[in-house]
This record gives structure tokens, sequence and C-alpha cells, in this order.
């Protein structure tokens, strides 16, 4: 009963209340951004969310797009800017996802969503993160976050995927609120994100 209707009516009340309460702090942010950058504000990608069936992601955006001299992007840590540095240590940046939890693609709680090229390199196990809607946070980010192998949190997801219950996700939201306040997990120590997926690491 919860993970068929009490999950998703969870999810809506606490995004729509999540969006009220923070958009008096997030237009400061969002206009500052704007300024800083001239540049959307917002940071838009697609990710394969339930079913694999795409969706475009909203965060914050925290990096800029200045390139080398052939064109390329420079690599994520020398395009996060100081203040987004900090808007991902505090997962300021994450809160726009509150509006895809409200459209449905994602919940509060679940697999984060990953990026689409990795979708041919997944193996059937893999997939069933897929099972359910991606989520603002889950079992694998409470439970090691961008620290551990892509083993590790794909066991993490599907884990979840068969022991959803309100005590899980009551659990996870706990943690979630723990680690945010005292930073921890958040980043690898070579930069900020976890590296790139190739089908076996």
């Amino acid at each position: 009963m919860y993970r068929r209707f009490f999950k998703r009516l969870t999810d809506i009340l606490i995004s729509f209340g999540g969006l009220l309460i923070t958009l008096p702090f997030m237009a400061p942010v969002l206009l500052f951004i704007y300024w800083k950058t001239k540049e959307n504000p917002f940071f838009l990608q697609k990710r394969p969310g339930l079913n694999e069936r795409l969706f475009t992601l909203i965060k914050i955006r925290t990096m800029t797009n200045t390139c080398d001299s052939k064109g390329n992007l420079l690599p994520d840590k020398d395009r996060t800017t100081r203040w987004g540095k900090f808007l991902r240590e505090t997962s300021l940046d994450e809160v726009p996802q509150l509006i895809n939890v409200l459209k449905g693609d994602m919940s509060l709680i679940g697999p984060r969503p990953l990026l689409p090229e990795y979708l041919p390199l997944y193996s059937d196990f893999h997939r069933r993160r897929h099972e359910v809607r991606p989520g603002i946070t889950g079992w694998a980010q409470i439970n090691g976050r961008n620290s551990i192998s892509w083993q590790q949190k794909f066991d993490l997801d599907v884990w979840y995927v068969e022991h959803i219950s309100f005590k899980v996700d009551m659990k996870i939201i706990g943690q979630t609120l723990k680690k945010v306040f005292i930073k921890s997990d958040i980043n690898r120590s070579d930069g900020m994100t976890m590296p790139w997926f190739d089908g076996t690491n």
C-alpha cells in the first residue's frame, strides 16, 4: 500500500510544501547566479527515470561553461565556482528537483538518476534500479554517496528497490539531513563527481 499509493502522496505533499518554504531563499540565489554568469541559473539535463523513460532533471547551476583554447569544456573541478561548491556541499543545488518530484518524474527517495549514456552498459541487475522513480536522495547516498564504487552503489540501489517501506524512507530522510549538516560523503578526494561508469567499475 505504501509503495503503490502513500509514497507518491507523500512526495506530492512534501515537495509542494518544500517549494513554498524555500522559494524566498532560493530566489535571491538564482538572481545572483544569473548576475554572475549571464546564463540560465538552472542546470537542465536529460536523465532516465522510471522504466528508463527520459525526463529533464532540474538543478541549480554550480559551474560555468568555460572552455579551453580548442573549444572543449574544462574539467568539472575547474569550472565549479566558489558559490557552486558551497551549493553542492550544502545540497542546495538539489532543491529544484522538488519540481521533478511534484511532476512525477522523481520521488523524494530512490536511486539517484544517472546519465542516459550509461543505459547501454547496464546489466539486467543494474537495470533494476529503474523499477522505481529516481530520488533526490536514496539508500546509496546515506551509505557512501560518491565515496563508494559503482558496484557498491548499484547493490545499494537494488537493495532499496526490494525493501521500499515507510520505515526505510524515514531512515533515509533522517540520515540525509544529518549528512548534509556534517557534510560527510559529499565529494571524492580527487574532484567533485563520481568517475565515468564504463560498465565494469
